[in-house]
């Protein structure tokens, strides 16, 4: 890298075209941060790139493709280097019903893709110890307690926050002082990923994106967002499974 690349820290957001992703990187660039911003939608990145200033290099980039790590580096090259990986490509359905095809498309993108992308960001961090490091990843509240409306969304984010603390636990035994990783857990945002349904105490997207870049900045580990959302997680885990599976939390096709 460059000296001035050295000074401004470069970050990569993941899922960038929406939602959470899409406030978290447009936060960033007005951080003093050199961001790169990646997801499948082509038109949305130009444009975000054309509108935001600090946003300076985009890849378009499907996690559930094995190319995708290929994308990864291209747009780490571009930027000059990676400071930071923020992972918020995911999506979810309300699937009572049980559909086959979306149980399956959650787990694929949400868990091999988070598994595929997340892990070849730590395998640069490896490689690239000189730097400070940050490696962070949206999970959910929806990790403490199985939601029968959406039971592979549910799922793969437990699956996601295990990954993570596998990950720190490994980043010690290699010894990667460098490297930090955080688990982010939002309660329901208000985004397209849970449009029109009933769940309580729906988030803003930008809230919550500034939320999390202060968490970000803090460098810590586990974050739940918010307060009233780490006090509901508090008391959920103390309900026990056998009266849990009897409650009814409905989405919007149950």
């Amino acid at each position: 890298m460059t000296d001035n690349k050295q000074q401004v820290p470069s970050a990569i957001v993941m899922g960038a075209t929406s939602g959470i992703g899409y406030e978290v990187a447009r936060l960033l660039a007005g951080r003093n941060w050199r961001v790169g911003i990646a997801g499948r939608r082509k038109d949305i990145l130009e444009k975000m790139m054309a509108e935001t200033a600090g946003i300076v290099a985009y890849e378009v980039i499907d996690v559930t493709q094995t190319q995708a790590t290929d994308g990864l580096h291209r747009l780490i090259e571009r930027l000059g280097g990676m400071n930071l990986y923020f992972h918020s490509s995911g999506i979810g359905y309300q699937n009572t019903s049980l559909n086959a095809e979306k149980e399956l498309s959650t787990i694929e993108t949400n868990c091999l893709g988070m598994a595929r992308l997340v892990g070849e960001a730590f395998r640069y961090f490896e490689a690239h110890k000189e730097d400070t490091a940050q490696l962070a990843v949206i999970s959910s509240i929806a990790r403490t307690k199985g939601l029968g409306a959406a039971p592979a969304y549910s799922a793969s984010k437990r699956f996601t926050s295990h990954y993570l603390e596998c990950l720190c636990q490994l980043a010690r035994i290699r010894g990667l002082h460098h490297l930090h990783i955080t688990d982010i857990r939002p309660g329901f945002v208000r985004t397209p990923l849970i449009e029109g349904s009933h769940f309580p105490m729906q988030l803003q997207a930008e809230q919550v994106a500034a939320d999390i870049v202060k968490a970000l900045e803090k460098r810590k580990s586990v974050v739940t967002i918010n307060w009233m959302y780490r006090l509901l997680v508090f008391f959920w885990q103390l309900i026990p499974r056998c009266i849990w599976t009897r409650m009814c939390i409905k989405g919007t096709d149950a």
